[in-house]
């Protein structure tokens, strides 16, 4: 009986690993649907936080807790998705679309840099759940 239970419970986990996009490409996706307008300078007095890829010449760099920025690079950086760590170019504690992102050995030149609206993202998703539940 207790082999039954395992194996059920073992195809439930298998069935559950399909092939739809999954629920964290979802949500880093709808970073492109937050981003406003283009800029020519990201200030950040505390440096680079962390980071998020989210397609193949687009990530997001966070500044701050609440801070995000979407940025594009050129197209022929192969190793992004992969990568690790990576490293951002900067003059001071300003980038600009002169700097470079650095994903092993590559040096992705920046076309284009947005900040993300991350208070209406999480609003939004919080709406979201908060309509999901109620009936």
């Amino acid at each position: 009986m207790k082999r039954f239970v395992f194996v059920g419970v073992a195809m439930a986990l298998v069935s559950a690993c399909g092939t739809g996009p999954s629920r964290r490409d979802e949500l880093d996706l709808k970073y492109v649907d937050y981003a406003g307008e283009p800029v020519d300078q990201i200030r950040s007095m505390k440096g680079i936080d962390g980071w998020t890829p989210v397609s193949r010449n687009q990530l997001v760099i966070w500044t701050g807790h609440n801070e995000a920025w979407l940025i594009k690079i050129w197209d022929g950086c192969m190793n992004l998705s992969f990568a690790k760590a990576i490293q951002v170019t900067q003059t001071g504690r300003t980038i600009t679309r002169f700097d470079k992102v650095l994903v092993e050995n590559e040096s992705c030149p920046i076309l284009e840099m947005r900040r993300v609206d991350v208070a209406r993202m999480k609003a939004d998703r919080k709406a979201g759940r908060d309509t999901a539940v109620k009936p």
